[in-house]
């Protein structure tokens, strides 16, 4: 892995961290954020702006794709994961869709359950036809 591709991972990891502690204190992210002693990096504020930004339309497509199984029945990891993913796909300076998905199911694998990789991959599969189609 490359040193900008590594720093993104860790960019990512972090927004993920970020985006579960604000579900879990029903607070927005962006309090949370600004609570922290020191500031998360360019790209995790990228990231975090963009899945703000972006959610409603994340989670009108998520919901469409994850076929039996209704936001609220999602596990949250998975849910921030793909809502994660989705923003950055959204992003006008987005990487490529491959190395969005690659990098979402690692974070499913990392700290989701066993079956976690295998559905975001699939529900972000189709969520990157979708955006590339548009």
């Amino acid at each position: 892995m490359s040193e900008l591709g590594a720093r993104r991972h860790q960019a990512r990891e972090r927004a993920v961290e970020l985006l579960y502690e604000a579900a879990i204190k029903d607070r927005p992210v962006s309090v949370v954020v600004t609570e922290l002693r020191v500031p998360p990096d360019g790209y995790t504020s990228a990231l975090l702006a963009a899945t703000t930004e972006h959610e409603a339309q994340a989670l009108e497509l998520i919901s469409r794709f994850s076929i039996d199984w209704p936001i609220d029945r999602m596990a949250l990891l998975d849910r921030l994961i793909l809502t994660l993913a989705t923003g950055e796909m959204l992003m006008d300076d987005a990487p490529p869709m491959a190395v969005i998905l690659d990098e979402a199911v690692e974070l499913a694998k990392t700290y989701s359950t066993d079956g976690s990789p295998s559905f975001v991959n699939g529900v972000l599969s189709s969520i990157a036809d979708e955006i590339i189609e548009h």
